[in-house]
């Protein structure tokens, strides 16, 4: 703030009297101006970058995932039918995401058939066998290429529906497959819980046939829990 002398009317007397700083605020004006150029070149700047930054590479947590099958059986004796069940935690992989969210190269998950287990030994024995011949063939692989609905960059918090598309090989057939499910995010912990289903002729499958049960529906269903986590 500055103060003028004013010498006011003919007494004489002097009269403090407030000038406004007009330098100063021109200043400040500027340095305002200088700042908003700053930050919207920044943002500018930010925005035309890639979004590499928001790259993610995630891993299958075996003890903490699972699949599964369930077929619709009628079995010999029973008045009603029943679906058999088969679970194996025996699984591995990795998704990764680029900048944009899609599958990268190289993702892939992995299931070991041999170790499926229903509650019957003779039902695990028949299908290692005869119907997955597990010795030649004793893993499935689905390649992500597409997945819809995934928020991204992954959030740390919330859930979301999805759909995951991508190939799915059983035996020496591949064939394009669509998932469906929920996603479930927690700090760096993602669940994933999907589904999806097809004929044993999609894959060439022989169809059971045994004495002990009078049935089998032509209706395959295939559940994954999964637990991902960054790559270490």
């Amino acid at each position: 703030m500055i103060l003028l002398a004013v010498r006011r009317g003919g007494g004489g007397q002097l009269w403090a009297q407030r000038a406004r700083p007009r330098a100063q605020g021109g200043q400040m004006v500027r340095r305002k101006a200088m700042g908003w150029s700053r930050t919207l070149l920044v943002l500018f700047v930010v925005a035309s970058l890639p979004v590499v930054a928001g790259a993610a590479t995630l891993e299958v947590v075996p003890a903490a995932s699972a699949a599964r099958y369930r077929v619709r059986e009628q079995l010999a004796g029973v008045n009603f039918p029943s679906d058999a069940v088969g679970t194996t935690r025996s699984i591995s992989g990795t998704i990764a995401l680029d900048g944009q969210g899609r599958p990268a190269p190289g993702s892939k998950v992995t299931v070991d058939l041999r170790s499926l287990q229903s509650d019957a030994a003779r039902r695990d024995n028949y299908l290692r066998e005869r119907t997955l011949t597990t010795a030649r063939f004793p893993t499935v692989e689905f390649v992500p290429h597409e997945i819809r609905g995934l928020p991204f960059p992954l959030p740390g918090a919330g859930r979301a529906t999805v759909e995951i598309l991508g190939d799915l090989t059983i035996r020496d057939v591949t064939r394009p497959t669509t998932w469906e499910g929920t996603v479930e995010f927690s700090g760096s912990t993602i669940r994933l819980q999907a589904r999806t289903a097809f004929t044993f002729a999609d894959f060439a499958l022989p169809q059971p046939r045994v004495m002990s049960v009078l049935s089998i529906e032509d209706h395959i269903r295939l559940e994954v829990d999964l637990t991902l986590r960054p790559a270490s």
